[in-house]
């Protein structure tokens, strides 16, 4: 990771940032469009001189042309001028060992794990959106690669099952709307609400996946509102997005039917239902297995009244039939993991892991499924294929 010093004081508490604010180890501590908060710590933090990431000053830096240029215009005097122009320091941070792709999502789902199992904690929610940034930054670089580590990551392990499941509806959620090209402040909107849906339950989402039996009465309770207790959580913690609100209160109980013609809300709540609900058939539990890509993907064409689900089926076209991460068999009769999503829905890259003789190869082999010889032609379950992935192999091989 390269990193860049900024100079002391050059900037200021309540500013937004037009760039990610990290410390001297690439460790993220504000992120991207958030406010700097007024406090003796981040005074501190601003006087030291805090880092970014190199590539983010360019950005920075065409701001600042763009602002001083304006005030040329205006007449303004140099010293205005002046004021504006930014200055980074030429110090580099001392280089930082990049952890591998498939350690940083690991590392990503365990600060999504420490901070959902503690809403009522102090600063939630701008721990809340520095860490969204963040997930939607590296789905904005690495849309392929996030996508397939999130599905590998939820449908490998059931331990953080909270955590999992709220980053893979995030990355899926976001990956949709923009496939319907809804507005960036609906997106914005439904990934916060993708993330935060389920906060009302703490960990109980955690416990069920390891329970055998079925629901208690007390579960049952809990979980039949979650959503409105989640919605008045957030609004008491100062959310006032009546879209993200009306979104997490709905995400279990959106009516079928087209997205037309509905409030923005309930809008957002049928795509992020059918989103819960494709995440949770990727993952497993200890009472059933995960399910297979195309298998969840089919659940959710069809809506309650067995009609094409408008929802569904923007999801589908977004991550395809077969979603990256998932494991597929070939006509070649060779077994592997889907790294990107292909042209069309059933033509995604696979990276081939076992040979058609059965025996494991020694490194991944892309395979071109839109040729006849390497098209899919079943999706296979998670615990179909046994064989341990080298994860961070697959992860270069997707970015």
């Amino acid at each position: 990771m390269d990193l860049v010093r900024l100079p002391p004081n050059a900037l200021r508490p309540g500013q937004r940032l037009a760039f990610s604010l990290r410390d001297a180890s690439g460790k993220l501590l504000f992120a991207s469009g958030s406010v700097l908060p007024a406090s003796e710590a981040v005074r501190e933090l601003l006087a030291r001189g805090a880092y970014t990431q190199a590539y983010e000053t360019e950005n920075y830096r065409r701001e600042m042309t763009e602002r001083a240029n304006a005030l040329v215009h205006q007449n303004a005097s140099l010293g205005e001028i002046a004021r504006v122009r930014p200055d980074f320091s030429t110090e580099r941070a001392r280089p930082v060992a990049e952890a591998g792709d498939a350690a940083q999502w690991q590392e990503l789902q365990l600060r999504t794990h420490q901070l959902l199992r503690e809403p009522q904690a102090e600063h939630f929610l701008s721990r809340f959106e520095a860490l969204r940034q963040e997930a939607l930054e590296r789905l904005q670089r690495h849309p392929d690669q996030t996508l397939m580590l999130a599905v590998h990551d939820a449908s490998q392990e059931i331990q953080h099952y909270t955590a999992r499941h709220a980053l893979l509806c995030m990355v899926l959620a976001q990956l949709a709307a923009e496939r319907l090209e809804w507005p960036h402040a609906e997106q914005e909107s439904l990934t916060r609400a993708a993330l935060s849906m389920n906060l009302a339950l703490g960990l109980l989402q955690d416990r069920l996946t390891h329970q055998r039996e079925g629901l208690n009465a007390d579960q049952q309770r809990q979980l039949a509102d979650h959503g409105d207790r989640a919605a008045d959580l957030l609004m008491r913690m100062g959310v006032h997005d009546a879209n993200w609100l009306q979104a997490v209160r709905l995400h279990h109980d959106a009516a079928p039917g087209p997205l037309g013609g509905r409030a923005v809300g309930e809008r957002l709540a049928r795509l992020l239902m059918r989103v819960d609900q494709f995440a949770a058939r990727l993952s497993p539990r200890v009472a059933r297995k995960a399910q297979a890509g195309a298998q969840a993907s089919r659940a959710i064409f069809l809506d309650e009244l067995r009609q094409q689900d408008e929802a569904g089926a923007a999801l589908i076209k977004a991550v395809g039939l077969y979603p990256p991460g998932s494991f597929v068999r070939l006509a070649s009769g060779e077994e592997g993991m889907v790294v990107r999503r292909g042209s069309g829905a059933t033509e995604p890259l696979v990276a081939a892991l076992i040979g058609k003789s059965g025996n494991p190869l020694t490194e991944p082999v892309p395979r071109d499924t839109r040729l006849a010889s390497q098209a899919v032609t079943h999706s296979l379950a998670p615990h179909e294929l046994r064989l341990r992935v080298a994860i961070d192999k697959l992860a270069r091989l997707a970015a």
